[in-house]
């Protein structure tokens, strides 16, 4: 999946161009907006799929494509306009408001965290909501809630790429069309993985006996892991990115020691492994931010649900 990921935000390079004024300028910085954005489109697609647990088939897709379309209102009509207002007249401010956002990844993640260890899973709380209406009406707010730092996120990595210098009008357009691009990308894929056991069940039942039967069965099988593997992708990249946000914001700010001493450590790791060396440099630096994202959200999960139970 991370492939293919990685593939479709190459492709917004050349999407990109369409709009730019200078077309290797632009190019260059689509493609390197891709790669770096590219952990924290995983991790949008890794966790959305979980906001569909308790529906019905028959709304899976209705409410992936309220979602996807929250998403694009996210990006396009609260995002971009400030993001673009920002970087001209405040850009400092750019930063602070990221690692606010990646602070709330990581209070999420750790308080999903923490209710799987003490069995109070908000799955429970989902099944428990009769109306149906609600229902999905918490879902898709919740979804687009998320969606909303994720896709901060994603726009302000894009925005930083491009030239300083580039007009306005350019650098809104070229933009956009990163926006629409991933969105349509990612849900795409989303719709993709949780209908899959139901193109499952039509291929099982089309042919009994046939070899497309027999993946038919494999997918009915195997999707129900899939998803809720996924749903433990989603916390974990969600804590790993809040993290990676925070620590990319105290560079910034010039508190680059640990951030400095992560790099190294992965460096390290990675030039001991010879050829897998890129992979478990990679891996080193992402537990490191994973750790980071840990400490920062159980604190503030302490701060939020621990500290106010005393007062009772």
């Amino acid at each position: 999946m991370a492939g293919g990921l990685v593939a479709l935000l190459d492709d917004i390079a050349a999407l990109a161009k369409l709009a730019a004024a200078s077309l290797d300028d632009v190019a260059g910085a689509a493609g390197k907006a891709g790669a770096k954005a590219a952990g924290v489109v995983i991790d949008d697609t890794a966790v959305t799929p979980r906001y569909v647990v308790g529906l019905t088939p028959d709304r899976e897709l209705p409410i992936i494509g309220k979602i996807a379309l929250g998403s694009i209102a996210n990006k396009l009509l609260l995002i971009l306009p400030l993001a673009l207002l920002l970087s001209a007249f405040a850009p400092w401010a750019l930063t602070p408001i990221l690692m606010l956002g990646g602070t709330y990844l990581c209070f999420e993640a750790a308080e999903k965290i923490l209710e799987a260890l003490t069995g109070s899973h908000a799955e429970e709380a989902v099944a428990a909501i009769s109306d149906v209406k609600a229902l999905e009406k918490r879902q898709v707010v919740g979804a687009i809630r998320t969606d909303l730092i994720l896709s901060a996120e994603i726009m302000v990595i894009a925005l930083a790429q491009l030239p300083a210098d580039m007009a306005f009008v350019t650098r809104a357009g070229a933009l956009v069309l990163v926006a629409l691009a991933i969105t349509i990308g990612v849900y795409g894929v989303v719709a993709l993985l949780v209908k899959m056991d139901d193109i499952g069940l039509h291929l099982s039942r089309g042919e009994a006996r046939g070899p497309m039967a027999a993946v038919g069965r494999g997918l009915v099988r195997a999707m129900p892991l899939l998803l809720s593997a996924l749903s433990h992708i989603g916390v974990a990249a969600m804590v790993w990115v809040g993290g990676g946000i925070l620590l990319h914001g105290m560079e910034e700010f010039g508190a680059s020691g640990l951030p400095h001493a992560l790099h190294h450590g992965a460096a390290l790791a990675g030039a001991a492994t010879g050829m897998l060396g890129g992979i478990v440099a990679w891996l080193v630096y992402a537990l490191g931010s994973a750790l980071v994202g840990l400490v920062v959200g159980g604190v503030v999960v302490g701060l939020l649900h621990l500290v106010p139970r005393k007062g009772h």
